[in-house]
């Protein structure tokens, strides 16, 4: 009746395994305990849960966001602490426990950490640049966020019932097939990943038809600003890499549940067309992941040194070159493949060319602050700390970019070192440069400086002393995802690594602490009379349109800064006082109850409990079509209403008539 599952699937006997589940449960019925103690099951279930407004959804997806990233650095500091003390020693992991940790790792922070991050700034910030009262598609939104925290909570279900997946963040065949992992870990991996990743398709249509057809009228795409355009080319990337993704474990799925051999050396299979559908997803991935945090960059030292951005259409140009040509470089990944010298050529200098665009982007950004009024506020450092640490990150990927090299430096920690150089350097930094600076946009109020900085100054300097070792253990000849070793050379260059992650986990602390005392110290920060802070007001840092433009009248926009515009022509703005109808969809509880649904279903695939899956997929259609006959309702809003109160429009409805 429960298929594979039998009470053998908890790991009781694994004390860090039982402790980490211990704390997440203890943890969460204190949750539980405190929404029940004052009351806010409703308010949650009718503000937040049930919510399709973007800017409430972008903001859970940024709150799951950085849950994760504590869950994923808990993983990144066992096995700092792992190979510190491995050296002739079997550690305090076993190998098993090792393996899934840094394959857990990895999927996390890509998949459930750097995704929800982006998605949620985008969702916030996007509609608001570009003049729109919502999404395009507002119930998809809250489906894709749903589907997306199915896909978070599963994977975390894997550390307390069965196991992760033992291959790497990637799954490559055959180690993933059902004659070397015969256990419940791929299939954890792979229906965790299908249901996160059908939400991020859906989020990618989703937002590539509202910037592409809900523009304020007046604005063209040259018109948009430069965080809407690096979203554009990134949705554009997330509809044609995606499917792949979903194809490719959907492939390895029929591999494992149906002994099809797409991928094994068994009647016609190969385990390399996996490598190349995989990475055919996983390079484009990349730039997903980058593209909004150059957005958020543009937009930081545009804000914080008084100065238009230097170059407006070479960042447009450069971001959309850096869309195409990174859908043609996934070959550098497996140089050692043998797949011939012509097409290591090929796709080596196509990996050197995708360097210029990205060096424009830098370039324009130093030329934009130069003679500009720079103020060192923490988005300002954290965008300061990516061009250095980037640009490092960027000349090691052209080395690796040298097959020649590359056969030298593949599945070595100089390899581990690049990758973290640039999705720490580049998209972390980047995202929570803007976490910083549109979070007064969120909740009306700054995050404490003084703490925001020390947490900076911690992250730059643990990544430096975390990561720069690894390069060097590379060029010694180190290989990846080792769990001991019997060099002594490399124990003092593991140990600094180690003090590097304590550094970063004392960034995370600050970053906590910056939250707390920014909450407790909120009306101190709401004053923005005179603020340091004064490139632009904080109550508009989304550049175009006019700040208070309102539901009930969009404005129409003349220039990439619509606000500046107006005021250098005295332009007035044209602002009613009556009540007008508009056109908005209703809460819904559909998206969570089809998520909770394939919440269920996956679960069950992974543990073979073939009633239940029937039971949750028949929830999910019966859910979804029932859901189709819901429909949108009118609400008279108060033109005089700014957007940046549209957060409150659910608790300032007036009913029709």
């Amino acid at each position: 009746m429960f298929g594979k599952l039998t009470l053998e699937a908890i790991p009781y006997h694994e004390p860090i395994v039982v402790g980490a589940v211990g704390a997440m449960l203890l943890g969460g019925l204190v949750l539980i305990a405190l929404i029940t103690y004052f009351r806010k099951w409703k308010y949650l279930w009718n503000e937040w849960i049930t919510s399709v407004d973007h800017k409430k959804i972008g903001v859970m997806y940024i709150i799951v966001a950085l849950i994760m990233l504590l869950r994923g650095f808990s993983d990144a500091i066992m096995m700092r602490s792992q190979l510190a003390i491995a050296h002739n020693s079997a550690g305090f992991l076993p190998p098993d426990h090792y393996d899934q940790i840094f394959t857990a790792h990895g999927v996390i922070m890509i998949f459930f950490m750097a995704m929800p991050f982006m998605t949620g700034l985008v969702n916030f910030i996007v509609p608001l640049q570009i003049g729109a009262r919502d999404v395009a598609f507002p119930f998809l939104n809250t489906l894709s966020f749903w589907l997306f925290a199915a896909g978070a909570l599963l994977i975390n279900i894997s550390l307390g019932v069965g196991e992760f997946a033992k291959t790497g963040w990637l799954a490559y065949p055959p180690l993933s097939g059902i004659q070397y992992s015969p256990g419940v870990g791929v299939d954890y991996y792979i229906w965790a990943l299908q249901i996160s990743g059908l939400g991020t398709l859906l989020t990618g249509v989703n937002f590539l038809v509202t910037i592409l057809r809900m523009r304020a009228p007046g604005m063209n795409l040259m018109k948009m600003p430069v965080f809407t355009w690096t979203s554009l080319c990134t949705m554009v990337m997330v509809c044609a890499a995606f499917p792949v993704l979903t194809v490719t474990l959907g492939l390895l799925s029929l591999d494992r549940y149906l002994d099809f051999h797409f991928f094994t050396n068994d009647l016609g299979g190969n385990p390399m067309m996996y490598i190349n559908l995989i990475w055919i997803w996983g390079h484009p991935e990349v730039y997903i992941l980058i593209l909004p945090a150059f957005g958020i960059f543009s937009e930081i030292i545009t804000t914080f040194s008084s100065k238009k951005l230097f170059g407006y259409k070479g960042m447009v140009y450069a971001t959309a070159a850096i869309m195409v040509l990174s859908l043609l470089v996934w070959a550098h990944h497996f140089f050692t493949m043998g797949s011939g010298a012509n097409v290591n050529a090929f796709f080596g200098i196509a990996t050197m060319i995708i360097a210029i665009p990205t060096g424009v982007k830098i370039f324009n950004w130093l030329f934009t602050m130069y003679r500009g009024r720079v103020q060192m506020t923490t988005p300002v450092l954290w965008t300061l700390g990516f061009i250095v640490t980037f640009v490092i990150g960027g000349m090691t990927g052209v080395l690796l970019a040298v097959p020649g090299a590359d056969f030298v430096l593949h599945n070595s920690l100089f390899l581990v070192a690049h990758f973290h150089n640039t999705i720490i350097g580049g998209v972390l930094f980047g995202y929570v440069a803007g976490m910083n600076y549109w979070f007064p946009k969120a909740f009306g109020f700054k995050l404490d400086e003084r703490t925001g900085k020390a947490s900076f100054w911690c992250w730059l300097i643990g990544f430096y002393l975390a990561f720069i070792p690894l390069y060097i253990l590379g060029l010694m000849g180190m290989t990846r995802r080792l769990s001991s070793y019997d060099n002594p050379l490399w124990q003092p260059f593991l140990l600094v690594a180690w003090v590097g992650a304590l550094f970063i986990a004392a960034g995370i602390c600050f970053q906590v602490l910056q939250l707390l005392i920014s909450i407790k110290n909120r009306e101190n920060l709401k004053d923005l009379t005179g603020d340091p802070w004064n490139g632009r007001t904080l109550e508009w840092m989304t550049t175009s349109p006019p700040a208070n433009y309102n539901f009930a009248t969009i404005p129409e926009v003349h220039d990439i800064d619509e606000l500046a515009y107006r005021k250098e022509n005295n332009i007035n703005f044209d602002l009613k006082s009556d009540y007008v109808p508009i056109h908005m969809p209703k809460n819904t509880s559909a998206g969570f109850i089809i998520s909770a649904f394939s919440l269920v279903f996956s679960f069950a695939m992974i543990w073979y409990i073939w009633w239940l899956a029937i039971l949750g997929f028949i929830g999910m259609i019966a859910t979804f079509i029932y859901r189709s006959n819901d429909d949108c309702i009118d609400y008279y809003v108060p033109s005089h209403e700014v957007l940046a109160t549209e957060s409150e429009y659910y608790r300032r409805r007036i009913a029709k008539n």
